[in-house]
């Protein structure tokens, strides 16, 4: 059995992917900063007769970020797959109104989180010749969005550092990829559905080749900003996660 870790784990997007490779036989682990919530998750993913395992941690600080991801790797078996995808917290800025700290926390989840992820598990997977890091970012990491600033300022940088782990990483084994979702997170939602979301993530760890997978409307977010910028107003952000 192999294993995979969902780090910034919930039940919207996290789950899908959780589901998704869970019912072809991997091993699971979580990782969130709440218990509660995660065991909640490890007993559903059990219903479906899915090894799984919570590692309660909060991403933001990097010592106990590695930590729980040696603790999966202890427990469940060496790492196959990581899945990094928390949802954006903090301040969400316009781009005129964007400060150093509100930019440093999105910073602090999205990127410095991701590397310390990614810092945990490729040595391993370096040593096996093999291994996949999927780093998943929102629309904002594409399509400059001003709503959006702060965020998009730090998915932008974790979609180009995975585009380069790409390049760098292939020769010697590991799939590192980016998975930019540009749409909301929806039950039901054909496309949109965490279960349809994690099927493509599925495929994208099979696509070796592979860089980036865009699930939703890139051309349709544009539209978007420009009617809202045109209008003054702001719009609801659109998350890559739960």
């Amino acid at each position: 059995m192999e294993t995979l870790v969902v780090v910034g784990a919930g039940p919207g997007l996290g789950m899908g992917v959780a589901r998704a490779f869970g019912l072809k036989g991997f091993r699971v682990g979580l990782i969130a900063r709440t218990k509660g919530k995660l065991d909640i998750l490890v007993s559903e993913l059990a219903e479906l007769g899915i090894t799984a395992a919570a590692f309660p941690a909060d991403i933001r600080d990097r010592d106990a970020l590695a930590g729980a991801l040696a603790a999966a790797s202890d427990t469940l078996g060496p790492i196959d797959v990581l899945e990094y995808s928390p949802s954006p917290t903090g301040p969400i800025t316009h781009a005129a109104q964007t400060t150093v700290e509100s930019v440093t926390a999105q910073f602090e989840l999205h990127v410095l989180g991701a590397v310390t992820a990614v810092g945990q598990v490729l040595p391993e997977m370096l040593t096996r010749g093999e291994g996949t890091l999927l780093l998943t970012t929102g629309v904002s990491s594409t399509v400059p969005a001003p709503f959006l600033a702060n965020v998009g300022m730090a998915m932008a940088g974790l979609r180009n550092w995975a585009h380069t782990l790409h390049a760098e990483l292939k020769p010697r084994g590991i799939h590192a990829a980016t998975v930019t979702i540009a749409s909301g997170v929806v039950p039901g939602g054909g496309e949109a559905d965490p279960d349809a979301i994690g099927a493509r993530y599925y495929s994208m760890y099979q696509q070796r080749n592979r860089a980036e997978e865009v699930i939703g409307d890139l051309n349709a977010f544009r539209s978007l900003v420009a009617r809202t910028m045109g209008r003054g107003s702001s719009a609801v952000p659109i998350s890559p996660a739960d």
